[in-house]
């Protein structure tokens, strides 16, 4: 599994464990950016799986840093999927709804055309389309605003100015759903035991690896219901206080603003809802509204203190 350090990892390697030995090399122990390194490192560990979670995620700083944003959004995917496609491991890979162009409202579906407005958003739809068409047998799961109780996200940086401030202002005008990356981490570890455990046989053993060809494909993955940026920041706060979380800062405090309000140095897309329909009538599941997985999250970040 690579990207062991970042929000969805370390929640992998809580669920993956179940399914077998889980290799996380961190950074210091595998350069992601050295296509000669992470080949010697498959050759050297021969994976049954590879679980792909590593990427650029500085969606800003992409602009600047197209080069290497390509390295770990689309060529290091490409390559993962290469390896896949001739030794026959299963490839997890995770992308983003900024593949799509963000126009309209209503909620993308996975064979909708794809558009992305910047170089973030075209390095990971490179990347998609590398594993797409290298053959490899592959789950592609495309995720929204993912937040956890650890590390850099919305969450976190609106608690934190909640504390700093009264009040705020939010964009209101790009719709999405905040994704726990929880709920990625669990969705993942249930999509690969229906796709690789057959009844009656060991997990990631040689006979338990009969695959399930009607799960691969691209899918989306986010909990049901959509906010804004400004909905999502109220609700943090609406729950905040109603756990007793002392902040400077309430709902009401929250101001609305538009995009163009807030300009950034990438474009980002207005309409960021992802069908889940496909996902969850594989699975046999269906998603929880983002606001559950939100007090979870919450939980958890008071927990950690």
């Amino acid at each position: 599994m690579t990207g062991s350090t970042g929000q969805v990892g370390f929640e992998l390697q809580r669920q993956l464990c179940l399914l077998g030995t889980v290799l996380a090399p961190t950074r210091r122990e595998l350069d992601l950016a050295d296509a000669d390194a992470v080949a010697q490192w498959l050759e050297t560990h021969q994976p049954d799986v590879i679980v792909n979670a590593a990427a650029y995620t500085a969606v800003d700083k992409a602009e600047d840093e197209p080069e290497l944003a390509r390295r770990l959004n689309a060529e290091l995917p490409a390559q993962l999927a290469r390896y896949c496609a001739e030794r026959g491991p299963w490839l997890v890979h995770y992308s983003s709804d900024y593949v799509y162009p963000g126009s309209g409202d209503a909620p993308w579906q996975e064979q909708d055309a794809t558009g992305p407005l910047s170089v973030y958003g075209r390095t990971k739809l490179a990347g998609d389309e590398a594993v797409q068409a290298s053959g490899c047998r592959h789950l592609i799961f495309r995720t929204s605003w993912v937040y956890s109780a650890r590390g850099h996200n919305f969450l976190k940086t609106m608690l934190r100015l909640g504390h700093e401030r009264e009040a705020l202002n939010v964009v209101d005008d790009q719709i999405g759903a905040p994704t726990p990356a929880r709920l990625i981490a669990q969705v993942t570890a249930l999509a690969l035991h229906a796709s690789l455990v057959t009844p009656h046989a060991s997990p990631l053993t040689s006979e338990a690896l009969t695959p399930h060809p009607a799960l691969a494909g691209t899918y989306h993955l986010a909990p049901r219901g959509e906010t804004s940026w400004c909905g999502f920041a109220r609700e943090i706060f609406r729950q905040a206080a109603a756990a007793g979380v002392p902040l400077a800062t309430t709902p009401e405090r929250v101001a609305a603003i538009p995009t163009a309000d807030y300009p950034t140095p990438a474009t980002r897309p207005l309409n960021s809802r992802l069908a889940v329909d496909k996902l969850e009538e594989t699975l046999g599941v269906r998603f929880p509204d983002w606001r559950t997985g939100l007090a979870l999250t919450l939980q958890e970040v008071m927990d950690r203190g």
